[in-house]
């Protein structure tokens, strides 16, 4: 999925293989297996090119990165201490990024969110 977020566009088995193929070893198979599995998981959606497909993200990792931490946090039998163990976790970049991101909810465009470290400079927080 890494790949398939980082390239923000339809990809094919090939592309994803030749690119990994740069750090290890691995066989054209087990991509195409593993891009096979995201499909059926509803992850990635395919569409066909010749004899091929080319795959493209159903949702954005920002997106997958909130359902997982939603996810995690309704299960929790305290919620308000989960979150509170959670932002301790949290570097001061992150506390920033947290502040900023409740700043955008706040104005009505969740969509919307910057890079971090791209806001205003720090003197204006």
């Amino acid at each position: 999925m890494t790949r398939v977020w980082q390239w923000n566009r339809p990809v094919t088995v090939r592309e994803v293989l030749e690119d990994l193929q740069k750090e290890r070893s691995i066989a054209y198979t087990t991509v195409m297996t593993v891009l096979d599995n995201l499909h059926q998981k509803g992850w990635v959606r395919r569409e066909a090119e010749g004899r091929a497909y080319r795959y493209e993200a159903v949702s954005t990792r920002a997106a997958y990165s909130a359902a997982l931490m939603n996810e995690a946090w309704s299960v929790s039998d305290n919620p308000a201490a989960a979150l509170v163990a959670f932002f301790g976790m949290m570097s001061q970049e992150q506390r920033q990024a947290l502040r900023d991101a409740m700043r955008v909810v706040q104005a009505g465009a969740p969509e919307e969110v910057a890079e971090p470290g791209s806001g205003p400079p720090e003197s204006e927080r």
